[in-house]
């Protein structure tokens, strides 16, 4: 397959150093096993290739999207996923995070992020039972909207050392619509990991832990390499609690929409967090699905933690 366009990779803004780009290992279903457990002990992430049909994605996209043009904010119901630039979200009477919470169970996505096939296929990878926090982190990224880099260990790491974190692509995000990207052999970054640890989020008293260093120079100085793809529709990567990653700049110069669920899951004999599960979680704060970004109108930026 052709390499991303290395002129084409943004966050916050800051065109990243080409140089400093490549592409992130693929992975096929069709590989055994073994190698696929031996390539994420190695790299902390696999990165999965069409592990779901296009139709189960355009399934998913026309539900989420539906729910967001009736709210003024897609342009029509269906696949598409295009931004008016608008939005009324605020006006729904069940306020904006029971609505969120509602389209994050919608049957067609939980089919897909909580289902048979992704239980089967991470247990087998990790050769135990796993089980997903009911939690879902659904993200419509409109144009200008990324993620700065992070680890998942201060949000998740309650129940379980061993949580994975699945990322899905619902629909095409070539580089300039906003994709995951991860720091290469950031797991062995002891300073940043052991800092970290140290932090149990849960409230806006919590210090950030998102890193605001330019990832240029983070990479440069650290001697690694940025990581990111062209992902296609029902692309999955897993990764571990403990490799900095983030997202790119959409910066679609169509208004399209990238839409992205990310979910925790960890193996079933483990303690949960009781914050992650439930009809209704409480989620990280406390204040259930209306702390997430994806529950703003698409017109409010999104906040930082």
């Amino acid at each position: 397959m052709p390499e991303f366009n290395r002129d084409k990779c943004f966050m916050q803004g800051r065109l990243l150093d080409p140089l400093l780009l490549e592409d992130l290992t693929r992975s096929s279903l069709s590989e055994s096993i073994k190698k696929l457990q031996v390539r994420f002990a190695s790299e902390q992430y696999l990165y999965l290739k069409k592990v779901f049909s296009r139709d189960e994605i355009d399934a998913v996209r026309s539900e989420v999207f539906t729910r967001l043009h009736a709210v003024g904010e897609i342009e029509s119901a269906g696949p598409e996923g295009i931004f008016t630039g608008e939005s009324r979200r605020g006006e729904v009477p069940e306020g904006l995070g029971e609505f969120w919470r509602s389209v994050s169970q919608g049957p067609a996505l939980r089919k897909i992020s909580h289902g048979t096939q992704i239980t089967k296929l991470i247990s087998q990878l990790f050769a135990e039972p796993y089980v997903a926090h009911d939690y879902l982190f659904l993200r419509p990224a409109v144009p200008g909207r990324s993620t700065h880099l992070h680890y998942d260990h201060p949000f998740f790491a309650r129940g379980s050392e061993k949580i994975v974190t699945a990322w899905t692509a619902y629909g095409d995000i070539p580089v300039d619509e906003g994709p995951l990207l991860v720091v290469d052999q950031s797991y062995e970054f002891t300073d940043l990991v052991e800092a970290t640890k140290n932090v149990d989020y849960e409230s806006n008293e919590t210090p950030l832990v998102q890193i605001m260093q330019d990832p240029s120079e983070l990479a440069r100085t650290r001697g690694v390499k940025l990581k990111t793809a062209d992902f296609e529709a029902g692309d999955v990567i897993l990764f571990s609690m403990t490799l900095l990653h983030g997202s790119l700049d959409n910066r679609s110069e169509r208004g399209r929409v990238r839409l992205s669920s990310d979910v925790r899951w960890q193996p079933s004999i483990d303690p949960v967090d009781p914050r992650y599960v439930g009809d209704n979680p409480p989620g990280t704060t406390g204040a259930g699905y209306g702390e997430l970004n994806g529950a703003k109108p698409l017109t409010i930026g999104w906040h930082q933690r």
